[in-house]
Parts: C-alpha cells; structure tokens; sequence
C-alpha cells in the first residue's frame, strides 16, 4: 500500500472533522451520524480510524479532566 497523497489526505481529515462536528452536535445518537461515519470509513486507512477514535476518545476524556478534575475511581476506555 503505498502512502495517502496530500489529497487524499485533506480527504480523510474532512470526512473525519464531518464525523466529529456531527456527533458534537447529537451526543449519544450514533444513528443520526451514520452517514458520515460510512464516508470517514470509506475514505481513510483502517489504522487513521482506529487512531482517530483513539484520539477522540483521548482528548474528551482530558477536557472533562481539566474541567472537572480527577475523580478517583474514573477511568479512561480505549475502545
């Protein structure tokens, strides 16, 4: 598999801001975003989607930390 050009690189990073903006915008209703979960799939690498829902999951978890603070018994699911 050779590398994702810049093209398609800009791609997969739209479809996935697409992704992230819809499900920022309907929390807990993964249906409504189901199509633009398709496009991300379809247009990125398996390895930058994996990486990519890391990432996301990553950085609300530490937004909600420095908002909220530690909270013993609170952990961070990688999905």
């Amino acid at each position: 598999m050779s590398a994702p050009s810049a093209a398609d690189r800009r791609r997969c990073w739209d479809a996935r801001d697409s992704l992230w903006v819809c499900m920022d915008e309907n929390p807990g209703s993964l249906s409504v975003c189901a199509q633009q979960r398709s496009r991300y799939e379809e247009i990125c690498p398996n390895t930058w989607v994996r990486y990519f829902d890391r990432r996301r999951e990553y950085l609300k978890y530490k937004a909600k930390l420095e908002t909220e603070g530690f909270l013993p018994g609170t952990t961070f699911q990688v999905s």
